[in-house]
């Protein structure tokens, strides 16, 4: 079975569905019956393994690629002759993938990683979402399947009227995110104290992620808590207990730091999934964040203290909660349910068998072309 994946948020320094692909990638290298393509934007057009890139102009300085005209990408599908196509992003290439689904009489899934309609209201106002949520009621209702990595945003898809929704959650590397790949020397380069609870937050400094409300939480905590912040577009902070290594860390270097830390702090309340949570709980983690969008199906009772409020004050009283426990012993519940329910091996094994079901089901028969919906 030939499988073939397109999106646009693939980039040198993008987070979870990179991840994602380059997991599925390594997986299906170990299965003797998968070939597996991956269609994505890039400078010009070139194939790196299962790689294979066209040329698309830069969306500003975020470092992803904006494909403007979908034939050519419709092509390359038709030309690669898979025999499943899943569609990772709501835009021009969920559309080419529909046509090259049609072209070549094979099922195309979409995976609705972000939530489009609540992106565009917290940008545009109620009347862009609105907006927004007939354009992906008119888009995913044309996948045979679609996923979701949340049952929250299974929930929000069958709301808005698309039926045919299967909740397939993402993973981690548990070898990679381990306890035991601490990086002794953190806190010595950080200049903290041993006694100082050391927080951390990674990834993008995104709208979404609430950042600002983080370092607001570290100044309310005072000078025996330090905030270390990591990933691209991180803010500048006025603070003393705040660090910032602004810029994309490899996983290997990441994993170093979760683990040498005390707990995850997440004041996003809008995460679709929460990859870093995942990464932090394998990494023997306790989490502190927000009762809200995901993570409640990720930090279950006895893996982190959840605020239901998101405010400097609630994740102050979380914060506190939580080392007035055994953050020890709840950041090794965190690494069991880590391991038990999320190694990538577990959440692909499904995956894979989700494609084993649709090769053997007729594919979704559309009238007219699927652009008429862009």
């Amino acid at each position: 079975m030939h499988i073939a994946d397109i999106t646009m948020f693939y980039a040198p320094t993008s987070g979870g569905v990179r991840t994602y692909l380059e997991q599925k990638q390594r997986y299906f290298a170990t299965q003797a019956d998968i070939q597996h393509s991956v269609l994505v934007p890039g400078r010009r057009s070139v194939r790196e393994g299962v790689f294979h890139y066209l040329p698309a102009p830069p969306l500003g300085r975020t470092g992803y690629r904006v494909p403007l005209r979908g034939e050519r990408w419709t092509r390359e599908l038709c030309r690669l002759q898979p025999d499943v196509i899943e569609a990772g992003d709501p835009y021009r290439l969920a559309w080419a993938a529909l046509d090259a689904g049609q072209r070549l009489g094979v099922p195309v899934i979409g995976f609705y990683h972000s939530d489009l309609p609540r992106l565009v209201d917290s940008r545009f106002g109620s009347g862009a979402r609105r907006l927004a949520e007939r354009y992906v009621r008119n888009l995913y209702s044309r996948f045979q399947v679609v996923l979701t990595p949340s049952r929250i945003m299974a929930r929000h898809l069958q709301a808005l009227g698309v039926d045919q929704v299967t909740v397939q959650p993402l993973g981690v590397d548990v070898h990679a995110f381990n306890p035991a790949g601490a990086d002794p020397t953190l806190r010595h380069r950080l200049g903290i104290a041993p006694d100082t609870r050391l927080l951390v937050f990674a990834g993008r400094g995104a709208r979404e992620k609430n950042v600002p409300l983080l370092v607001a939480t570290a100044r309310a905590l005072g000078p025996g808590y330090h905030l270390l912040l990591i990933g691209p577009g991180m803010p500048r902070p006025q603070a003393d207990n705040v660090t910032v290594l602004d810029g994309y860390m490899p996983m290997t270097d990441l994993a170093r730091h979760l683990a040498a830390c005390d707990a995850l702090i997440h004041a996003g309340d809008r995460e679709t999934f929460g990859l870093v949570v995942l990464e932090a709980m394998a990494s023997g983690l306790p989490v502190i964040g927000i009762r809200a969008g995901a993570l409640p199906e990720l930090v279950v009772p006895g893996t982190g203290v959840l605020s239901t409020q998101t405010s400097c004050e609630g994740l102050v009283d979380a914060t506190r909660t939580l080392f007035s426990l055994d953050p020890a012993a709840i950041g090794r519940r965190a690494r069991r349910q880590a391991e038990e329910h999320y190694a990538w091996e577990r959440t692909l094994d499904n995956l894979l068998a989700h494609y084993r079901h649709l090769r053997v089901q007729p594919a979704l028969t559309l009238s007219g072309s699927s652009n008429a919906g862009v």
